[in-house]
């Protein structure tokens, strides 16, 4: 029952977590994105907007209209060729996201993902086909609430990048992301 739940979470809309600017610009200072970005569930455009930041061009679609980006997208039925697929999605439906995103790449697959990603029977055959390039853990915990509720604390969910270089994929190199990224994008 949880797992029907969780998937109907994320398909009505509730699943819903913004992506704190400075969690993307560690990921734009640790990897090379070159290209243009498709943000596929861009919410409010959190994180697209912190890419446009940071000079990239970015197309931003979500299923629910959050007042950004295009609406009514189904990230799941994914269309056409991008440099770059960079987002945060719904965690329920991340698995089912995995390899349309890495068809429709032509660099780089980009998800933010808590930890427990790595964990999964259903998970592994995807692993073995296309396992992930580099796994860039937060060495400083990630608050992120629901949308619509105050972040309280240092978090208690470990997360991280979860990288797919499309032209170079092999082994997982797993690195950290060094402390002051979450200082600097407090003040």
């Amino acid at each position: 029952m949880p797992a029907i739940m969780n998937l109907r979470s994320a398909l009505d809309g509730p699943d819903f977590y913004p992506t704190p600017a400075w969690a993307v610009e560690a990921l734009c200072d640790l990897i090379n994105i070159d290209g243009d970005v498709l943000e596929p569930c861009c919410g409010m455009g959190h994180m697209s907007e912190t890419l446009k930041r940071r000079g990239l061009r970015v197309q931003s679609s979500d299923l629910h209209d959050r007042g950004y980006g295009d609406v009514g997208v189904d990230a799941r039925a994914i269309s056409g060729r991008h440099d770059n697929i960079i987002t945060n999605p719904p965690f329920a439906i991340a698995t089912d996201l995995l390899s349309p995103f890495i068809g429709a790449a032509r660099k780089k697959v980009c998800l933010l993902l808590r930890m427990s990603f790595l964990e999964s029977r259903r998970r592994y055959p995807l692993f073995e086909q296309a396992p992930p390039s580099e796994v860039l853990v937060f060495s400083e915990r990630l608050s992120m609430a629901p949308h619509g509720k105050e972040v309280n604390g240092g978090g208690t969910i470990s997360y991280a990048w979860f990288v797919w270089n499309i032209e170079g994929m092999g082994e997982t190199k797993l690195r950290w992301i060094p402390p002051g990224y979450k200082r600097r994008g407090l003040e």
